[in-house]
């Protein structure tokens, strides 16, 4: 019986060395050192044996698992060592190498254009204020001149919320009433920028969550002429000297009188083209003088103060910028057009 351990043990060893991976030596674990191994076997032999052999043979089959048991961690050791040499063999670094250069990100096309709005406004003095995206039904509506019943609220499909009175602000105009009554009784030049929801249907032009940027100047002596000379200078700073643009009569239920502004196509030079719709011109943005009611609601006596502002579009204007034709790319997340813009 000890001549059959002894040939176990010597089988045993030569089958771990044998084992060339972890996996090979789990697999030679279960072999001889599991619930169903040769060692575990032998071990459970003892019960046949007469009461004369039992001390020796379990003395001895007991040293043959604690060799095989020791081997076994020992050489799983030696596997692993082997494999941390060879992957920092593999993986080592080479410091006399250059470094490897470190790629910049860039601007979504979106943070350009807004940016350079601000740089523009900030070169007129004007200074940047931001608003709330969730507002009240007043300061969205009725405090801009626009009561519950008023049918200009048609001009908005707007996203309303669960909160009787709160909704998605569907443009940035809410930010005039509250610049007004933060800076009462002091002159105004701000730059309103925020983002907008509107429940529309999804186009190439059109989409339920955009960025605009409104304009807002309040003062003692300021009449259409300022606001004329301030977009007129916007678009040549904006598109390139030379620009020209048009006022079309409109209507908004914030501003008297009011107009759409309109510049010749940058992109066909007054030409006509499809951007245009062989217009020769492309819409920028809604302008006017502040109403009354609205100075009012701000603060400002209408008697002796007027203002004027103006809203824009900022994916129409980085669409007429950069030429592209189709909003839906700018929130599409497409590297192949965000890397363009380096």
């Amino acid at each position: 019986m000890r001549e059959q351990l002894d040939n176990l043990l010597q089988e045993a060893g030569a089958a771990l060395q044998a084992a060339v991976d972890l996996e090979q030596v789990a697999a030679w674990r279960l072999a001889y050192l599991g619930r169903k191994g040769r060692v575990t076997n032998a071990i459970k032999a003892v019960s046949t044996l007469s009461p004369e052999e039992r001390p020796a043979y379990g003395q001895r089959v007991n040293e043959v698992k604690q060799e095989l048991e020791a081997a076994y961690l020992a050489w799983v050791e030696a596997l692993k060592q082997a494999e941390r040499e060879r992957s920092l063999v593999a993986d080592q670094v080479d410091v006399t190498l250059p470094g490897r250069p470190v790629r910049p990100g860039r601007l979504h096309p979106i943070t350009r254009t807004l940016r350079d709005i601000y740089r523009i406004f900030a070169e007129m003095g004007f200074q940047v204020y931001r608003s709330l995206d969730v507002e009240t039904d007043d300061f969205n509506f009725g405090l801009l001149n626009i009561p519950p019943d008023h049918p200009a609220r048609d001009m908005w499909a707007t996203f309303y919320t669960m909160t009787p009175g709160v909704i998605l602000r569907t443009h940035t105009s809410p930010g005039q009433i509250r610049a007004m009554r933060q800076y009462y009784p002091e002159p105004i030049r701000v730059v309103l920028p925020g983002t907008c929801y509107r429940y529309e249907q999804i186009t190439a032009r059109a989409d339920i969550m955009f960025n605009q940027v409104e304009g807002l100047a309040v003062g003692q002596a300021i009449t259409m002429a300022d606001l004329k000379g301030t977009i007129a200078d916007f678009a040549r700073r904006m598109f390139g000297e030379g620009r020209r643009v048009r006022f079309r009569a409109s209507y908004f239920p914030f501003t008297e009188p009011s107009a759409e502004v309109d510049m010749d196509c940058n992109l066909c030079a007054g030409r006509g083209c499809r951007v245009c719709k062989n217009t020769g011109w492309v819409e920028i943005m809604g302008a006017g003088m502040v109403h009354p009611v609205v100075l009012r609601n701000g603060g400002y006596d209408p008697a002796v103060y007027t203002g004027f502002a103006c809203g824009m579009g900022v994916e129409r204007i980085a669409m007429l910028k950069f030429g592209i034709e189709d909003i839906r790319y700018f929130w599409g997340n497409d590297l192949r057009f965000l890397e363009q813009f380096s």
